[in-house]
């Protein structure tokens, strides 16, 4: 791996609280440059690691790198990086203008060179004039745009980013998950973002870890966390997701000819000898809808559906399995599908490279 490719390293950092292990060996490696998101629920352990990575906690185990550098021991204020809180944690007695000059001001610059980068900080984050507004007179996106600035001022080499646009309402939420992506590119350094929402990872992020209870599960580009998920829990938590269970019925070179019970045989190309146990992934939007049978589909009816503007979502319940199947299926002009009420019969077909074989644990 270049020094790029370890730009920041996380080898085998364990932390615990009492009895609860919030962070279990986690252990990957951050690219230079690289907007990279720590995903999972509440209580799964990133925002303490990203404390461990800001150095606000210490690790029990492990060591964390910077350049190569060991800096696992080393306080916050001599880490190359700088952390924006969800609070957003800007002065309420000071105006914009001091907020984001606070970091500065220890490098004892003088009035025209600090003015100058100030004004530079406010360009950036799109602010100009709003110098000698107070705090309370800003909204909660323009406070953090200013707790930004104040963080980037000082160029660090790590911006740490602990949900930094969950008290925010959808719309400006949405808009500022485009300005802070824009932002990164912008200025060209690392970003570590937490985030408990899937979508805001996928749409912002080079590539995502995936936490759960203290572990890392998986990291990877958001297509493929979407697309090969390497577990359940990775694929359960990233969008929606049926499951069915399987059984490798015959060998066929190098492809599996695969039992999936009601949902019929399929051959599909994985590894196990026959007999095996298999456990299989299909994304709602996979899946069409048709009124009439195909020599592949499966029957079912429509138990209960959503209609959410751009798609509908459907609940289709199949004889003989326990959980609905749940359908996306997409409203467009240029591909008119046939909307269907609760009780209609339906068939539902996939095409076999639609399916994703997990791992059966």
């Amino acid at each position: 791996m270049s020094n790029d490719e370890a730009f920041l390293r996380i080898d085998r950092v364990s932390k615990r609280f009492g009895t609860v292990q919030a962070v279990d060996a986690a252990d990957f490696a951050i690219r230079r440059g690289e907007f990279f998101s720590l995903l999972g629920p509440s209580g799964c352990g990133k925002t303490t690691l990203l404390r461990i990575i800001a150095g606000l906690d210490f690790p029990d185990t492990g060591e964390i790198y910077f350049e190569g550098v060991r800096v696992t021991d080393e306080p916050a204020n001599r880490r190359p990086s700088n952390m924006v809180f969800q609070s957003y944690a800007i002065f309420p007695h000071l105006n914009v203008f001091d907020n984001i000059a606070y970091g500065l001001r220890k490098a004892h610059l003088d009035k025209s060179a600090l003015r100058r980068h100030v004004e530079d900080a406010l360009a950036m984050i799109k602010l100009e004039g709003f110098e000698r507004r107070r705090a309370d007179e800003l909204s909660g996106g323009q406070r953090q745009r200013v707790a930004l600035a104040r963080a980037l001022i000082v160029k660090p080499k790590v911006l740490l980013l602990d949900e930094p646009l969950g008290a925010l309402d959808r719309r400006l939420r949405e808009a500022m998950q485009l300005e802070l992506r824009a932002l990164q590119k912008s200025v060209g350094i690392t970003f570590v973002f937490v985030t408990h929402d899937q979508e805001e990872a996928l749409s912002m992020s080079d590539r995502v870890a995936v936490m759960s209870a203290g572990c890392v599960l998986q990291v990877a580009a958001p297509r493929v966390l979407y697309e090969a998920p390497n577990c359940r829990e990775v694929a359960d938590f990233i969008g929606q997701m049926n499951f069915f269970t399987g059984k490798i019925i015959a060998r066929e070179g190098a492809l599996a000819r695969v039992e999936l019970g009601l949902l019929g045989q399929t051959s599909l190309a994985i590894d196990g000898p026959a007999g095996s146990d298999i456990l299989v992934a299909l994304r709602p939007e996979k899946i069409i809808l048709s009124p009439d049978a195909r020599a592949t589909s499966v029957k079912g009816s429509v138990a209960a559906l959503a209609y959410l503007g751009e798609r509908t979502h459907y609940s289709i319940a199949i004889a003989g399995l326990h959980e609905p199947v749940f359908v996306a299926d997409q409203n467009s002009e240029k591909r008119p599908t046939r909307s269907y009420t609760a009780g209609d019969e339906v068939f539902l077909s996939w095409s076999p490279d639609a399916l994703v074989v997990l791992p059966n644990d």
